[in-house]
């Protein structure tokens, strides 16, 4: 039988390393380094493997484009999957599916058919496996940790893969010098394969929904509607994909840089990425007392300011005694940036949508990623890499920026706790299968409309957040002080699963709606099923 692990009942640690003393964080914590291990293992492979099949740069940024693509085009509904279905068996399968993608690079490998064209394939195919994997394991941390450690965990998840930055270019280039690139899969295979087998011994239950597993397109869209109305989380998504489209230009043509240094070789391009990784994780010490220091804002331009300034060093780099020193700087910038952003994302975000919302934060990352490889590709292909990455580091700074004036989040942080305090209804008679009609009657002093109809506001989004259909506040006009608020929902069936995604904010919200109400009694609700007169 499987070795059940469960967290300690000691109070939690605020230290940065409190999160390891749990031992199911810890096992699965070391999973996730193993496998980004993998990842920078494949990468590396991959694009060295590029450089000795073309010296175009399109070509080589292109591997970055397509090991990325992947999560954006799939981050969602890989997302919903994770939210819906057993995270534990989803996160299982994702491990096999990177290793088998693992063992048909090496075996193209040895059979020499490999091609361009068939390395970007399978890496892209490689990048489905990352798209898979990320949300789910992105929406299991809060489950490991108390929310006091998530800052915490959250950077240990950088260290994890910053430190595979370190070892998985190490092991990849020690390897393709010694034995050649196929053994470099086949060690991914295999680790792969390991780590799939240690995620057997996590015995985490699966508590399926009363009300059956959510359908996939409905579970997606809910999703969308969640990020659409969250102002945090579309002020983190501006900001993130603001950063990878830049930061990306340097990963991407880093292999390039690396040869056109004095002496440079797939020595220098791995000393190089391990740099870049030892900043990261000397920066993830420091990151609890940086944000005592400073508010979100001002620690995400300061670390987007330092790395705009290392990419441009590295633009102008003649040797690797200049490029060592920029590298570092800029695995210190990365790692601030990427865990501020990471940690409002997932304050912003109540257990049931996590894998959505988180996925959708990947796919920003990994969109702008690929677009950004692509794009500074070709710009170092028209013109040269030093400029390309002037022109990156320039531009990275100034855009922040204008998304920091322009884009900002104005909300509050608020309590998502799961509340059960609203009563679920009962219904009378079948539903049917129709949409639900919801109306609520609110009578309220005419003098107070503006207020009422600001935080009328905040109840759309609230509604829309929960995966209601439409919202709509009527004004009856012959009596002015009586509002009808509106809410439509997918089904009966869909209705109640609003009611499991209440929150204490919602509860709160409420209270201030009942506040405003003045009948004698509480205001009238109504639940109406949407005939279909076609059928009948």
């Amino acid at each position: 039988m499987p070795e059940e692990i469960t967290p300690p009942a000691a109070a939690p640690s605020l230290s940065p390393w409190g999160p390891i003393k749990r031992p199911v964080f810890r096992m699965l914590w070391t999973v996730w380094l193993t496998a980004n291990i993998c990842m920078w293992m494949n990468d590396v492979a991959a694009a060295w493997m590029m450089t000795s099949m073309t010296s175009t740069p399109l070509w080589v940024a292109l591997v970055q484009s397509a090991s990325t693509l992947p999560v954006f085009l799939l981050g969602l509904p890989s997302g919903a999957l994770a939210d819906i279905l057993d995270r534990r068996r989803y996160f299982i399968m994702t491990q096999f599916w990177v290793a088998g993608v693992a063992t048909l690079l090496c075996i193209a490998v040895i059979a020499d058919v490999m091609t361009p064209p068939l390395l970007l394939a399978l890496t892209f195919a490689n990048g489905i496996g990352l798209a898979m994997r990320w949300p789910v394991f992105s929406a299991i941390v809060p489950e490991l940790v108390p929310r006091t450690q998530l800052p915490a965990a959250l950077a240990l998840n950088g260290i994890s893969m910053n430190a595979s930055r370190i070892v998985g270019p190490l092991v990849a280039g020690a390897l393709i010098a010694s034995a050649g690139t196929e053994y470099v899969f086949v060690l991914n295979a295999a680790l792969s394969l390991i780590s799939g087998f240690v995620i057997m011994r996590w015995r985490r239950e699966h508590v399926p929904s009363p009300l059956g597993r959510e359908r996939l397109v409905s579970a997606m869209r809910v999703g969308l509607q969640f990020v659409g109305q969250s102002t945090r989380l579309r002020a983190v998504l501006v900001r993130i994909s603001l950063f990878f489209l830049h930061s990306t230009a340097l990963l991407a043509l880093l292999p390039l840089v690396a040869r056109g240094l004095h002496g440079g070789d797939a020595g220098t391009f791995t000393l190089l990425l391990a740099s870049m990784g030892s900043g990261a994780i000397v920066a993830a010490l420091f990151l609890p007392r940086l944000r005592q220091m400073m508010d979100r804002d001002t620690l995400v331009l300061r670390s987007v300011m330092l790395q705009s300034a290392s990419t441009a060093a590295m633009a102008m780099a003649p040797n690797a005694w200049v490029a060592v020193p920029a590298m570092v700087l800029n695995g210190m910038a990365w790692i601030t940036c990427a865990n501020s952003l990471s940690v409002s994302a997932q304050l912003a975000l109540p257990d049931w949508v996590r894998a959505r919302g988180m996925s959708m934060y990947q796919m920003a990352i990994m969109g702008a990623s690929a677009l950004g490889a692509a794009l500074w590709g070709q710009v170092a292909t028209v013109t040269s890499v030093s400029t390309g990455l002037l022109v990156a580091a320039v531009s990275g700074t100034v855009t922040m920026l204008l998304a920091q004036h322009w884009v900002r989040d104005q909300s509050i942080e608020e309590d998502l706790t799961p509340s059960r305090e609203f009563k679920v209804p009962v219904a009378h008679a079948p539903p049917g299968v129709g949409r639900m009609v919801v109306t609520i009657e609110y009578l309220i002093d005419p003098a107070r409309s503006d207020d009422f109809l600001k935080l009328m506001h905040e109840s759309r989004r609230s509604r829309l957040r929960q995966g209601a259909l439409e919202w709509e506040l009527l004004r009856d006009v012959h009596q002015p002080g009586r509002f009808i608020e509106q809410i439509v929902d997918e089904s009966w069936t869909e209705h109640l699963r609003r009611f499991d995604r209440v929150t204490a904010s919602d509860v709160a919200l409420r209270e201030r709606k009942l506040a405003f109400h003045i009948g004698d009694e509480p205001p009238r609700v109504t639940r109406c099923v949407v005939e279909d007169l076609v059928r009948t």
